[in-house]
């Protein structure tokens, strides 16, 4: 088995190097190396024939996956069909920790802000400050705990509260968040830089969280997700917030409506803002609620972002951990199910999206109000 080090990558020709990022899909919309293509672990196994069909025999064939670990077998399987091929040390990991070596943290910072103030105005800075209004989730006084787990989402999220916070028509308060739950050298060092880069000013508090899900069998990203909400809870109160916030955006929104649907026999939605139950006082709101994923995308790959995935100990590719405990592979169906239905309905998402806002109930057979069923023979004959 042979292997290659991000450095010695860097210093091979463009054109004598094919990359092959054999993560699963859901990880891939987190990001890729340059010019890379995807064929993931699991089609390796499946059809091998057509993997190396999409391999050239001219180029050395690096294979990475996150750590550096799957990548080996890769290697060693196409190595014995005859290719030059080579498993990236440390994975697509160790090209983020490179890429953090090499960011001017001052330019960066300043492009970023400047596109969202005018490239992607019209895409994330009015979507995002419209929800905030529709929903009112922003009030005077508000001391907001914004939540960043060092994704995308989070991270585009603490910049536009700041952008907004410059031309704030309410006085409210902002503190950026980080909750290390068990996070590797590597993604911790990932989220910090990240901040420093884009000048977010981030507190960041330790829990035990992994390894206290690192041995519950039954739905454990459902509980880790859970605790991190309770933890996050806590600490913001403690800081003196009174509303944490969320990077959920428009495409969480609807995936988890069709989700609710078609694996929980129930419709319901994941709402702008809630009350909590359990923390007196606190709410939690979602200001990307009316921002598509696909321009949070552009936006990252515009200013040649890098940010951690989910990162949890149960696997190398899980893409997202949400609070209905769905597991990353069941969003990416339901992704791609959506997708599929837009091809002959370009309104699809956009009627997912508003179907939660025009319920007739004169047509539904029971709901729950409260946690008391009400039936429509109820009040039938009245």
């Amino acid at each position: 088995m042979k292997e290659i080090t991000i450095a010695e990558w860097k210093k091979m020709s463009e054109d004598s190097v094919q990359l092959v990022d054999i993560r699963n899909e859901g990880s891939t919309i987190f990001g890729m190396m340059p010019d890379a293509i995807h064929i993931a672990f699991s089609t390796f196994e499946d059809n091998l024939e057509d993997c190396l069909s999409k391999l050239q025999k001219d180029k050395k064939i690096i294979v990475y996956c996150q750590r550096g670990e799957k990548s080996r077998e890769i290697a060693d399987l196409i190595e014995e069909r005859g290719y030059d091929s080579y498993s990236l040390v440390g994975g697509y990991n160790a090209f983020l920790m490179d890429s953090i070596k090499n960011d001017k943290a001052e330019e960066s910072k300043k492009k970023v802000e400047e596109s969202i103030r005018k490239k992607f105005h019209k895409t994330l800075l009015s979507p995002f400050a419209k929800a905030c209004k529709l929903y009112e989730l922003i009030k005077e006084g508000d001391h907001i705990a914004v939540c960043i787990s060092g994704g995308k989402d989070s991270i585009l999220m603490a910049k536009l509260f700041q952008e907004l916070q410059r031309h704030r028509r309410v006085h409210f308060e902002l503190t950026f968040l980080v909750m290390d739950p068990g996070y590797n050298r590597e993604n911790r060092a990932l989220i910090e830089s990240n901040a420093k880069k884009l000048g977010i000013p981030i507190t960041i508090f330790e829990s035990t969280i992994f390894d206290a899900v690192d041995n519950i069998n039954k739905s454990p990203c459902y509980i880790c997700a859970r605790m991190r909400r309770g933890y996050l809870y806590s600490k913001a109160k403690e800081l003196g917030c009174n509303k944490i916030a969320l990077g959920h955006h428009y495409d969480d929104v609807i995936e988890t409506i069709l989700m609710g649907m078609l694996h929980g026999a129930q419709i319901q939605t994941m709402m702008p803002k809630l009350h909590s139950t359990n923390f007196d006082g606190m709410e939690l709101i979602r200001p990307l609620y009316l921002v598509r994923e696909e321009d949070i995308c552009k936006w990252r790959d515009y200013n040649g972002l890098h940010f951690l995935q989910c990162a949890c100990h149960f696997t190398d590719t899980c893409s997202t951990c949400h609070e209905d405990g769905t597991t990353s592979s069941k969003r990416l169906e339901t992704k791609k199910l959506i997708a599929h239905l837009k091809e002959s309905n370009p309104f699809v998402e956009s009627n997912i999206f508003r179907s939660v806002e025009n319920v007739s109930l004169e047509t539904i057979i029971e709901y729950k109000k409260n946690g008391i069923r009400h039936n429509f023979l109820d009040d039938y004959d009245n």
